[in-house]
Protein backbone atom coordinates (compact mmCIF):
# COMPACT_ATOMS: atom_id res chain seq x y z
CA UNK A 1 0.00 0.00 0.00
CA UNK A 2 2.86 2.38 0.91
CA UNK A 3 4.46 1.69 -2.27
CA UNK A 4 1.23 2.13 -4.61
CA UNK A 5 0.83 5.61 -2.56
CA UNK A 6 4.81 6.75 -3.57
CA UNK A 7 3.86 5.51 -7.04
CA UNK A 8 0.71 7.72 -7.32
CA UNK A 9 2.65 10.88 -5.86
CA UNK A 10 5.70 10.68 -7.83
CA UNK A 11 3.18 10.19 -11.22
CA UNK A 12 1.11 13.26 -9.48
CA UNK A 13 4.41 14.82 -9.49
CA UNK A 14 5.48 14.17 -12.76
CA UNK A 15 2.12 15.33 -14.56
CA UNK A 16 2.32 18.57 -12.44
CA UNK A 17 5.49 19.28 -14.01
CA UNK A 18 4.33 18.47 -17.64
CA UNK A 19 1.33 20.64 -17.40
CA UNK A 20 3.68 23.38 -16.27
CA UNK A 21 6.15 23.01 -19.00
CA UNK A 22 3.53 22.59 -21.11
CA UNK A 23 2.14 26.31 -19.82
CA UNK A 24 5.63 27.47 -19.49
CA UNK A 25 6.11 26.56 -23.83
CA UNK A 26 2.80 27.97 -24.69
CA UNK A 27 3.61 31.24 -22.94
CA UNK A 28 7.31 31.89 -24.62
CA UNK A 29 6.02 30.31 -27.79
CA UNK A 30 3.48 33.70 -27.21
CA UNK A 31 5.44 35.93 -26.14
CA UNK A 32 8.10 34.75 -29.04
CA UNK A 33 5.09 35.60 -31.36
CA UNK A 34 4.96 39.18 -30.06
CA UNK A 35 8.15 40.19 -30.29
CA UNK A 36 8.15 38.70 -33.91
CA UNK A 37 5.42 40.49 -34.85
CA UNK A 38 6.64 43.66 -37.11
CA UNK A 39 4.96 46.83 -38.06
CA UNK A 40 6.15 48.44 -40.71
CA UNK A 41 5.01 52.28 -39.14
CA UNK A 42 7.26 51.96 -36.24
CA UNK A 43 9.93 49.96 -37.58
CA UNK A 44 9.82 47.56 -34.50
CA UNK A 45 10.25 44.04 -34.83
CA UNK A 46 12.29 44.19 -38.09
CA UNK A 47 15.68 43.06 -38.81
CA UNK A 48 18.51 45.98 -39.29
CA UNK A 49 20.91 44.54 -41.63
CA UNK A 50 22.86 47.73 -41.55
CA UNK A 51 23.41 48.54 -37.22
CA UNK A 52 26.92 49.94 -37.44
CA UNK A 53 26.54 53.84 -38.33
CA UNK A 54 29.33 56.07 -39.40
CA UNK A 55 28.19 60.26 -39.22
CA UNK A 56 30.02 62.55 -40.72
CA UNK A 57 30.94 60.23 -43.62
CA UNK A 58 33.28 61.42 -46.65
CA UNK A 59 36.22 63.76 -46.68
CA UNK A 60 35.49 67.52 -46.87
CA UNK A 61 37.53 69.71 -48.39
CA UNK A 62 39.57 72.02 -46.47
CA UNK A 63 37.96 74.83 -45.77
CA UNK A 64 34.56 73.72 -46.87
CA UNK A 65 31.38 73.34 -44.35
CA UNK A 66 29.12 70.64 -45.79
CA UNK A 67 25.75 72.06 -46.80
CA UNK A 68 22.43 69.94 -47.22
CA UNK A 69 21.64 67.41 -49.82
CA UNK A 70 19.16 65.60 -51.23
CA UNK A 71 20.77 62.91 -53.48
CA UNK A 72 23.31 60.18 -53.83
CA UNK A 73 23.72 57.33 -56.49
CA UNK A 74 26.63 54.22 -56.97
CA UNK A 75 28.71 54.25 -60.03
CA UNK A 76 27.91 51.21 -62.59
CA UNK A 77 31.10 50.80 -63.39
CA UNK A 78 33.76 50.97 -60.63
CA UNK A 79 30.94 50.83 -57.88
CA UNK A 80 32.15 54.05 -55.85
CA UNK A 81 29.73 56.88 -54.75
CA UNK A 82 28.61 60.12 -56.45
CA UNK A 83 26.85 62.67 -54.57
CA UNK A 84 26.52 66.30 -54.45
CA UNK A 85 26.09 68.99 -51.63
CA UNK A 86 24.65 72.45 -51.62
CA UNK A 87 28.03 74.30 -51.49
CA UNK A 88 27.80 75.06 -47.61
CA UNK A 89 23.80 75.89 -47.56
CA UNK A 90 21.82 74.65 -44.56
CA UNK A 91 18.73 74.93 -46.66
CA UNK A 92 16.88 73.29 -49.42
CA UNK A 93 16.73 76.40 -51.50
CA UNK A 94 16.05 79.92 -51.28
CA UNK A 95 18.15 80.69 -48.24
CA UNK A 96 21.20 83.39 -48.29
CA UNK A 97 23.48 80.43 -49.63
CA UNK A 98 23.65 78.52 -52.89
CA UNK A 99 25.95 77.26 -55.47
CA UNK A 100 25.00 80.19 -57.23
CA UNK A 101 25.91 83.25 -55.34
CA UNK A 102 29.06 80.79 -53.34
CA UNK A 103 30.89 79.30 -56.19
CA UNK A 104 31.80 75.51 -55.16
CA UNK A 105 32.50 72.29 -56.75
CA UNK A 106 28.62 70.80 -55.35
CA UNK A 107 28.96 67.07 -57.40
CA UNK A 108 31.44 64.47 -55.41
CA UNK A 109 32.84 60.99 -56.27
CA UNK A 110 34.06 59.64 -53.27
CA UNK A 111 35.81 56.34 -52.84
CA UNK A 112 33.02 53.48 -50.94
CA UNK A 113 35.61 52.22 -48.73
CA UNK A 114 37.28 55.01 -47.44
CA UNK A 115 35.48 58.12 -48.74
CA UNK A 116 38.33 59.92 -50.19
CA UNK A 117 37.24 62.33 -52.71
CA UNK A 118 38.10 60.85 -56.50
CA UNK A 119 36.49 63.75 -58.28
CA UNK A 120 34.81 67.34 -57.44
CA UNK A 121 33.05 69.02 -60.02
CA UNK A 122 30.48 71.42 -61.15
CA UNK A 123 31.10 75.04 -60.36
CA UNK A 124 29.15 77.89 -61.53
CA UNK A 125 26.56 76.08 -63.58
CA UNK A 126 24.02 74.99 -60.85
CA UNK A 127 21.64 76.89 -58.06
CA UNK A 128 20.28 74.12 -55.83
CA UNK A 129 21.36 70.45 -57.03
CA UNK A 130 18.60 68.10 -55.98
CA UNK A 131 18.54 64.35 -57.75
CA UNK A 132 21.09 62.49 -59.16
CA UNK A 133 21.88 59.85 -61.44
CA UNK A 134 24.50 57.92 -63.02
CA UNK A 135 23.96 56.05 -65.92
CA UNK A 136 25.71 53.00 -67.99
CA UNK A 137 28.29 55.12 -69.29
CA UNK A 138 29.22 56.77 -66.26
CA UNK A 139 27.88 60.15 -66.95
CA UNK A 140 26.57 61.66 -64.30
CA UNK A 141 22.91 63.77 -64.11
CA UNK A 142 21.83 66.50 -61.81
CA UNK A 143 18.96 68.30 -61.64
CA UNK A 144 18.83 71.86 -60.79
CA UNK A 145 15.53 72.48 -58.93
CA UNK A 146 15.59 76.61 -58.05
CA UNK A 147 16.52 79.50 -59.91
CA UNK A 148 18.73 82.86 -59.31
CA UNK A 149 17.59 86.21 -58.57
CA UNK A 150 18.82 87.03 -61.97
CA UNK A 151 16.38 84.67 -64.00
CA UNK A 152 19.64 82.82 -65.75
CA UNK A 153 19.92 79.56 -63.89
CA UNK A 154 17.70 76.58 -62.38
CA UNK A 155 15.41 74.80 -62.90
CA UNK A 156 16.76 72.57 -65.67
CA UNK A 157 18.61 69.32 -65.90
CA UNK A 158 22.36 68.98 -66.93
CA UNK A 159 24.24 66.21 -68.06
CA UNK A 160 28.16 65.60 -67.20
CA UNK A 161 31.02 63.53 -68.02
CA UNK A 162 32.75 61.12 -65.51
CA UNK A 163 35.40 63.99 -65.39
CA UNK A 164 32.99 66.85 -65.10
CA UNK A 165 32.80 68.22 -68.32
CA UNK A 166 28.90 69.27 -69.53
CA UNK A 167 27.48 67.54 -72.10
CA UNK A 168 23.82 68.17 -72.04
CA UNK A 169 21.50 70.61 -70.40
CA UNK A 170 17.60 70.34 -70.56
CA UNK A 171 14.92 73.17 -69.99
CA UNK A 172 14.96 76.29 -70.25
CA UNK A 173 17.75 78.14 -67.99
CA UNK A 174 16.03 79.71 -65.40
CA UNK A 175 12.89 79.82 -66.33
CA UNK A 176 10.40 77.90 -64.73
CA UNK A 177 7.19 76.60 -66.59
CA UNK A 178 5.09 73.89 -67.43
CA UNK A 179 5.46 73.67 -71.29
CA UNK A 180 6.87 71.09 -73.00
CA UNK A 181 10.60 70.70 -72.40
CA UNK A 182 10.28 73.12 -69.48
CA UNK A 183 11.10 72.42 -65.34
CA UNK A 184 9.69 74.14 -62.42
CA UNK A 185 11.52 73.01 -59.50
CA UNK A 186 13.19 69.27 -61.03
CA UNK A 187 13.32 66.88 -58.48
CA UNK A 188 15.15 64.17 -60.08
CA UNK A 189 16.56 62.59 -63.03
CA UNK A 190 16.78 58.99 -64.37
CA UNK A 191 18.08 57.37 -67.67
CA UNK A 192 16.08 54.35 -68.77
CA UNK A 193 16.87 51.18 -70.54
CA UNK A 194 17.04 52.74 -74.00
CA UNK A 195 18.83 55.92 -73.24
CA UNK A 196 15.71 58.18 -72.82
CA UNK A 197 15.89 60.18 -70.11
CA UNK A 198 12.69 60.98 -67.42
CA UNK A 199 12.88 63.86 -65.01
CA UNK A 200 10.53 64.36 -61.94
CA UNK A 201 9.08 67.73 -62.02
CA UNK A 202 7.55 69.70 -59.16
CA UNK A 203 8.04 70.36 -55.60
CA UNK A 204 5.32 72.52 -53.72
CA UNK A 205 2.71 70.00 -54.21
CA UNK A 206 3.72 67.80 -51.15
CA UNK A 207 1.69 70.70 -48.75
CA UNK A 208 -0.71 71.28 -51.18
CA UNK A 209 -3.82 69.52 -48.58
CA UNK A 210 -6.90 70.63 -49.51
CA UNK A 211 -8.89 70.56 -53.07
CA UNK A 212 -7.97 75.00 -53.42
CA UNK A 213 -4.86 74.32 -52.61
CA UNK A 214 -4.42 71.71 -55.32
CA UNK A 215 -6.90 74.33 -57.91
CA UNK A 216 -4.63 77.28 -56.43
CA UNK A 217 -1.24 76.03 -57.29
CA UNK A 218 -2.75 74.47 -60.78
CA UNK A 219 -3.82 77.95 -61.42
CA UNK A 220 -0.41 79.54 -60.52
CA UNK A 221 1.63 76.66 -63.05
CA UNK A 222 2.63 74.63 -60.07
CA UNK A 223 3.64 71.23 -61.74
CA UNK A 224 4.04 67.67 -60.54
CA UNK A 225 4.68 65.44 -63.29
CA UNK A 226 7.06 63.15 -65.53
CA UNK A 227 8.56 64.31 -68.79
CA UNK A 228 10.36 62.11 -70.71
CA UNK A 229 13.42 62.96 -73.37
CA UNK A 230 15.44 60.61 -76.34
CA UNK A 231 18.78 59.94 -75.67
CA UNK A 232 19.78 63.24 -77.69
CA UNK A 233 17.41 65.63 -75.33
CA UNK A 234 14.46 65.66 -77.52
CA UNK A 235 11.04 66.09 -75.91
CA UNK A 236 8.92 63.14 -76.25
CA UNK A 237 6.47 63.14 -73.46
CA UNK A 238 4.68 64.22 -69.63
CA UNK A 239 2.44 62.11 -68.11
CA UNK A 240 0.83 63.31 -64.64
CA UNK A 241 -0.43 66.61 -62.43
CA UNK A 242 -1.13 67.32 -59.24
CA UNK A 243 -3.52 64.80 -57.31
CA UNK A 244 -4.12 62.17 -55.71
CA UNK A 245 -5.41 59.63 -58.00
CA UNK A 246 -2.78 57.05 -59.71
CA UNK A 247 -0.53 58.96 -62.60
CA UNK A 248 -1.25 62.10 -60.51
CA UNK A 249 1.50 63.14 -57.68
CA UNK A 250 1.89 65.35 -55.50
CA UNK A 251 6.12 65.96 -55.35
CA UNK A 252 7.56 63.42 -57.29
CA UNK A 253 11.15 63.39 -55.08
CA UNK A 254 12.78 60.39 -56.44
CA UNK A 255 13.07 58.09 -59.76
CA UNK A 256 14.36 54.44 -60.22
CA UNK A 257 14.05 51.91 -62.84
CA UNK A 258 13.95 48.37 -61.49
CA UNK A 259 15.17 44.89 -63.51
CA UNK A 260 11.96 44.38 -65.04
CA UNK A 261 12.43 47.93 -66.48
CA UNK A 262 9.79 49.04 -64.65
CA UNK A 263 9.89 53.06 -63.69
CA UNK A 264 9.51 53.50 -60.03
CA UNK A 265 8.08 57.14 -58.47
CA UNK A 266 8.55 58.32 -54.73
CA UNK A 267 5.46 60.07 -54.50
CA UNK A 268 6.16 62.24 -51.31
CA UNK A 269 3.09 63.94 -50.63
CA UNK A 270 0.97 61.13 -51.12
CA UNK A 271 2.87 58.91 -49.07
CA UNK A 272 3.33 56.15 -51.87
CA UNK A 273 5.03 55.01 -54.70
CA UNK A 274 3.79 54.67 -57.85
CA UNK A 275 4.94 52.31 -60.69
CA UNK A 276 5.02 52.85 -64.48
CA UNK A 277 6.01 51.53 -67.51
CA UNK A 278 8.64 53.58 -70.17
CA UNK A 279 5.32 55.09 -72.05
CA UNK A 280 4.23 56.20 -68.62
CA UNK A 281 1.36 53.77 -68.01
CA UNK A 282 0.66 53.32 -64.34
CA UNK A 283 0.76 49.79 -63.61
CA UNK A 284 1.04 49.21 -59.57
CA UNK A 285 1.68 51.29 -56.32
CA UNK A 286 3.43 50.72 -52.95
CA UNK A 287 1.97 51.95 -49.66
CA UNK A 288 4.23 49.99 -47.08
CA UNK A 289 7.21 52.62 -47.28
CA UNK A 290 5.96 55.22 -45.92
CA UNK A 291 6.29 59.04 -46.83
CA UNK A 292 9.10 58.53 -49.85
CA UNK A 293 11.73 60.61 -50.35
CA UNK A 294 14.15 58.55 -52.06
CA UNK A 295 15.06 55.02 -53.38
CA UNK A 296 17.37 52.74 -54.39
CA UNK A 297 16.56 49.17 -55.94
CA UNK A 298 19.30 46.13 -55.62
CA UNK A 299 18.80 43.37 -57.75
CA UNK A 300 15.36 42.07 -55.96
CA UNK A 301 15.71 43.92 -53.15
CA UNK A 302 13.99 48.15 -52.68
CA UNK A 303 15.24 50.36 -50.01
CA UNK A 304 13.11 53.25 -49.39
CA UNK A 305 14.31 56.07 -47.35
CA UNK A 306 11.56 58.47 -45.14
CA UNK A 307 12.86 61.92 -44.13
CA UNK A 308 9.55 63.71 -44.10
CA UNK A 309 7.42 61.91 -41.71
CA UNK A 310 6.63 64.16 -38.92
CA UNK A 311 3.85 64.68 -36.42
CA UNK A 312 2.25 67.24 -38.93
CA UNK A 313 3.06 65.56 -41.72
CA UNK A 314 2.34 62.11 -41.49
CA UNK A 315 1.70 61.04 -37.81
CA UNK A 316 3.00 57.76 -36.30
CA UNK A 317 5.10 56.44 -39.20
CA UNK A 318 8.61 56.52 -38.15
CA UNK A 319 11.00 58.13 -40.52
CA UNK A 320 14.07 55.56 -41.69
CA UNK A 321 15.24 53.45 -44.42
CA UNK A 322 12.75 50.14 -45.25
CA UNK A 323 13.45 47.63 -47.25
CA UNK A 324 11.79 44.65 -49.07
CA UNK A 325 11.16 42.32 -51.91
CA UNK A 326 10.67 44.64 -55.31
CA UNK A 327 7.48 42.41 -56.14
CA UNK A 328 5.45 42.55 -53.10
CA UNK A 329 3.95 45.80 -50.79
CA UNK A 330 5.99 44.70 -48.17
CA UNK A 331 8.35 45.72 -45.62
CA UNK A 332 11.07 42.88 -44.11
CA UNK A 333 13.95 45.05 -42.60
CA UNK A 334 14.47 48.66 -41.11
CA UNK A 335 17.24 51.08 -40.56
CA UNK A 336 15.94 53.11 -37.86
CA UNK A 337 16.79 57.54 -37.80
CA UNK A 338 18.35 59.57 -35.32
CA UNK A 339 16.39 61.35 -32.52
CA UNK A 340 15.17 64.78 -32.95
CA UNK A 341 13.35 66.04 -29.98
CA UNK A 342 10.61 67.88 -32.01
CA UNK A 343 9.68 64.27 -34.65
CA UNK A 344 8.79 63.12 -31.00
CA UNK A 345 9.58 59.51 -31.45
CA UNK A 346 9.50 59.62 -35.44
CA UNK A 347 13.09 60.64 -35.34
CA UNK A 348 15.02 62.31 -38.72
CA UNK A 349 16.94 60.41 -41.54
CA UNK A 350 18.23 61.68 -44.99
CA UNK A 351 16.64 62.41 -48.40
CA UNK A 352 18.62 60.24 -50.99
CA UNK A 353 19.84 56.37 -50.48
CA UNK A 354 22.14 54.52 -52.45
CA UNK A 355 23.48 50.60 -51.44
CA UNK A 356 27.16 49.48 -52.45
CA UNK A 357 28.47 45.79 -53.43
CA UNK A 358 28.64 44.65 -50.37
CA UNK A 359 25.16 45.77 -49.02
CA UNK A 360 26.35 49.15 -46.77
CA UNK A 361 24.25 51.87 -47.24
CA UNK A 362 24.72 55.37 -47.91
CA UNK A 363 22.31 58.35 -46.78
CA UNK A 364 22.33 61.97 -47.99
CA UNK A 365 21.17 64.40 -45.13
CA UNK A 366 18.92 67.28 -45.76
CA UNK A 367 17.74 70.12 -43.76
CA UNK A 368 15.67 67.94 -41.52
CA UNK A 369 18.68 65.27 -40.47
CA UNK A 370 21.81 67.21 -41.23
CA UNK A 371 22.26 68.56 -37.68
CA UNK A 372 21.46 65.54 -36.09
CA UNK A 373 24.13 63.20 -38.78
CA UNK A 374 27.19 65.30 -38.30
CA UNK A 375 27.45 66.21 -41.86
CA UNK A 376 26.52 65.52 -45.26
CA UNK A 377 26.08 61.66 -45.48
CA UNK A 378 25.97 58.88 -42.97
CA UNK A 379 27.18 55.31 -44.02
CA UNK A 380 25.21 52.13 -42.31
CA UNK A 381 27.27 49.06 -42.40
CA UNK A 382 27.00 45.64 -41.40
CA UNK A 383 28.92 44.07 -38.60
Amino acid sequence: MALRRIALSVLGVGAAVLLATHHLDTRVTAQSRRAAVANPITGEGLPNPNPVVTRNWGQLPAGRKWGTTAGIDIDPIDGNVWAYERCGAGTAGGGPVDCDNTPLDPIFKFDRKTGAVLANFGKGVMVTPHGIAVDKQGNVWVADFAGNKDGTKGHQVHKFSPKGEKLMSLGTAGKPGSADGQFNQPNAVVVGPDGSIYVADGHDAQGMTTANAVAEGLKRGATSRISKFAPDGKFIKSWGKIGVRHGEFRTPHALKFDSKGRLWVADRGNHRIEIFDQNGTYLESRYSFSRPSGIFIKGETVYVIDSESSPFTHPNWHDGVRIGPLDEDRVTGFIPPFDREDRVYQGTMGEGVAVDADGNVFAAEGPNSIQQAGGAFTKYSKR
